[in-house]
């Protein structure tokens, strides 16, 4: 008996892995579908690589983090590593295929790094990136300014609008204020790295690692402090133009051939961000560094809410004793490997990132200079935000496949049979138009069981099929959850079988709030006459100024029909 309970399996998953399963999956597949139908209409051509890579082809690309690349077992033939992200293995496919007429792709897939794991941040050794990419010659900050403006398509599209921020910097900026406070050539990356930090450790402790662990001279490190610490946009002090114009006054700075050269094509960038709408989303932030060494240019991440570790200070200088003894214990524990969710010293991170790469297509074949820049979607980061905001009762319009439209239910006396005959028909007839329903598999059921389970799926509209009514040819149709006492369709109302698909369908749209004719019903009661019924489409936002309106008497004209 011990000998067995000994050898027993122990069933896990790997470190920071998980399982997608239910209405994960579905979830999942609702934001990779908003994120790839914005790629597409920007032109985007989807391309997918294999997981694992040439050891060789991985090797140098990313700097420091290059220790965290998952090397495979060599088994006697080529020596491999799994994929770190998306971006080299394309650079790669640039190189094999310099006269591809692709300018412009696109890319959804797992990559794997042997990182510290935070499941609950969306912080994984396997996951999802979303990217897309362009390449090929271009005027200065074109097809960078259009990246950026899909980076906000594609949060727009998530019903993110006003809850992000995109941190911009330009590595010649970094790299040329760097050179000007007396930074050495060959520790550029090494500082850079270090500089990176900022969005997680204070000033202090990355000045002691650029100090103490990298050998930079303290005299340097304190003339850094200065620039790294400047911001402007978003959420900060001073418009980005303002920074803009602090540093384009700094004649030393200006001096320099990379800083000047990176300040003159980030006002460019401010121009085209302006016609494409989206410079009120972004933050100048020069603090930003990203620690992937192929970067040349513009580089940029996006943050939200939960990115930033809980007892990380405001000011970035100093830590209560209760945040020192949060950090202490962080780097005491002696498991890498064990899930830090709960570690306040650890956040969610950037939800998205990327830039300028003009030389790392090179790197494969020095006859292929193509330049490129694109970004990355953490699609697990996303997916665990929007998870939790769905917990706080958010609504996302297009989060359509993680609930049931509709529960088919029945009930009857003691000699009733259950009709799951019928309640198949009628699942067959609203799924032939398109309508999510189910019921529960068994011939009998009490009602409050399925009740139960209609709710545990989301159903937002119960049908039940009672005997009077299966010998009458009709149904009862209610909306779940509905608290207006005035409204039948609280209890249910009976309706003929035949006009089933189309009063649920009305139903549907209702609560969805799409229609003006939705609306109309909504505000039965109030004295609402919709008229002329023609269809329009609206936000959510809309749908409540509407109903505000509506409420205080207002008439109110959507589409060209007045509703009063």
């Amino acid at each position: 008996m011990a000998k067995d309970k000994k050898n027993k399996q122990q069933l896990k998953n790997p470190k920071g892995t998980r399982d997608w399963s239910g209405e994960d999956v579905a979830l999942l597949k609702d934001i990779l579908r908003q994120i790839s139908t914005v790629f597409r209409k920007h032109g985007g051509q989807e391309l997918d690589t294999p997981v694992f890579e040439l050891q060789e082809v991985l090797k140098g690309k990313y700097g420091e983090d290059s220790k965290l690349i998952y090397d495979v077992a060599d088994q006697g033939g080529e020596l491999l590593s799994l994929r770190y992200d998306l971006t080299v293995p394309f650079a790669r496919w640039l190189a094999m295929n310099p006269n591809s007429d692709t300018d412009n792709r696109f890319a959804i897939g797992k990559v794997y790094r042997r990182d510290q794991p935070a499941i609950a941040k969306g912080r994984m050794r396997e996951f999802w990136q979303c990217d897309i990419d362009f390449n090929g010659p271009s005027d200065p900050m074109a097809v960078d300014s259009e990246i950026l403006a899909i980076v906000c398509e594609v949060f727009d599209a998530l019903e993110w609008k006003g809850q992000y921020t995109i941190k911009i910097n330009d590595r010649r900026i970094l790299d040329g204020l760097f050179e000007v406070c007396g930074v050495p050539t060959d520790k550029l990356r090494a500082i850079s790295s270090a500089v990176d930090k900022l969005d997680k450790s204070p000033w202090s402790e990355v000045r002691k690692e650029m100090v103490e662990t990298k050998g930079l001279d303290p005299d340097v490190a304190d003339r850094i402090e200065k620039y790294v610490t400047m911001k402007g946009g978003k959420g900060d002090s001073q418009t980005a133009s303002a920074l803009l114009e602090t540093l384009k006054a700094d004649d030393q700075l200006m001096s320099n051939p990379k800083a000047k050269e990176g300040i003159t094509s980030f006002e460019k960038l401010m121009s085209y961000l302006e016609a494409w709408k989206t410079l009120d989303q972004i933050s100048f932030d020069l603090s930003l560094a990203r620690g992937l060494d192929y970067y040349t240019g513009i580089i940029y991440e996006v943050i939200t809410e939960g990115s930033r570790p809980t007892n990380l200070p405001l000011n970035g200088t100093k830590k209560s004793d209760e945040e020192k003894k949060d950090t202490k214990k962080a780097k005491n524990i002696a498991d890498e490997d064990e899930d830090r969710s709960n570690d306040p010293t650890i956040g969610v991170g950037s939800i998205a990132a990327g830039g300028r790469y003009d030389n790392l297509v090179s790197r494969f074949s020095e006859k292929s200079e193509i330049p490129c820049v694109g970004v990355s979607f953490g699609v697990d980061r996303i997916f665990s935000i929007t998870k939790s905001r769905l917990s706080q009762g958010q609504k996302f319009t297009y989060v359509t496949s993680t609930s049931t439209d509709v529960f088919v239910m029945a009930f009857g006396g003691k000699d009733f049979d259950g009709a799951l005959k019928e309640r198949y028909s009628v699942i067959k007839a609203l799924g032939d138009a398109g309508i999510s329903a189910k019921t529960m598999h068994k011939e009998k059921a009490k009602l409050p069981a399925q009740f139960k389970k209609a709710d545990s799926k989301g159903a937002r509209i119960g049908v039940i099929l009672g005997e009077d009514e299966i010998r009458n040819g009709q149904v009862k149709v209610k909306i779940m959850g509905l608290t207006d006492d005035s409204d039948p369709r609280k209890e249910g109302i009976l309706i003929p079988r035949g006009d089933l698909v189309k009063e649920v369908s009305g139903m549907l749209r209702e609560l969805d709030g799409g229609e003006v004719e939705g609306v109309a019903k909504q505000m039965e009661g109030l004295g609402v006459d919709a008229g002329t019924r023609q269809k329009v489409t609206l936000t959510e936002e809309q749908r409540k100024e509407i109903i505000e309106k509506l409420s205080k008497g207002e008439t109110v004209e959507v589409g060209g029909v007045q509703i009063s």
